[in-house]
């Protein structure tokens, strides 16, 4: 037998008035409030510039939206803002990676994640990384997990590109601690 309990009062309506649905009929709010309550991991996407500066220079872009593809041939996907740094070099270069973050790197995951922030030289100048073999993107020490990938494919979305990506190589350098997971607007752990 199922137990009900009584629902939380409804949400007062914000100083701006009701959210205004899209022409597909929910409301930008509607929508980010359904989604937050999808826990998802959270990863570091990560790409070297060699046409930046002298000597190249690293990007990177914190993600949510980065899953698993195929098996047979091994592809991954992330979806990245249109216009973004990360999209329009990924743009012209096809070689990318993807840090696995843990539950002690949330300062790395917020740092990447930050509107109006400043440079990828400045963000990456006190982290340790190492360049990958097959991509030459950094790759973040203390990962879970690290991916250097290919793009196979790219697909425009609404707002974001779908990057579809050739695993190129796969390590698990790390197997301490858990995951760091963001939900409903905030950077988690497993319990």
């Amino acid at each position: 037998m199922f137990q009900t309990t009584p629902s939380a009062p409804a949400p007062a309506p914000t100083p701006a008035g009701p959210a205004v649905p899209h022409a597909g009929g929910v409301s930008e709010d509607d929508f980010r409030a359904a989604l937050s309550r999808l826990a998802a991991g959270v990863v570091l996407v990560t790409a070297h510039d060699p046409e930046e500066g002298p000597s190249g220079e690293d990007v990177g872009m914190t993600a949510t939206a980065f899953m698993s593809v195929s098996l047979d041939p091994p592809l991954v996907m992330v979806s990245v803002r249109n216009g973004s740094r990360l999209d329009e070099l990924l743009e012209r270069q096809p070689l990318w990676a993807v840090s696995v973050l843990s539950e002690s790197q949330r300062t790395t995951a917020g740092r990447f994640a930050m509107k109006g922030r400043i440079s990828d030289r400045l963000l990456f100048e006190d982290m340790a990384v190492t360049h990958g073999a097959e991509s030459g993107a950094p790759l973040v020490s203390g990962a879970l997990a690290t991916l250097e990938c290919r793009t196979e494919q790219r697909v425009t979305a609404g707002d974001h590109t779908l990057v579809v990506g050739r695993v190129l190589s796969a390590t698990t350098p790390s197997a301490e601690g858990g995951p760091l997971m963001y939900y409903r607007g905030r950077y988690r752990t497993l319990e």
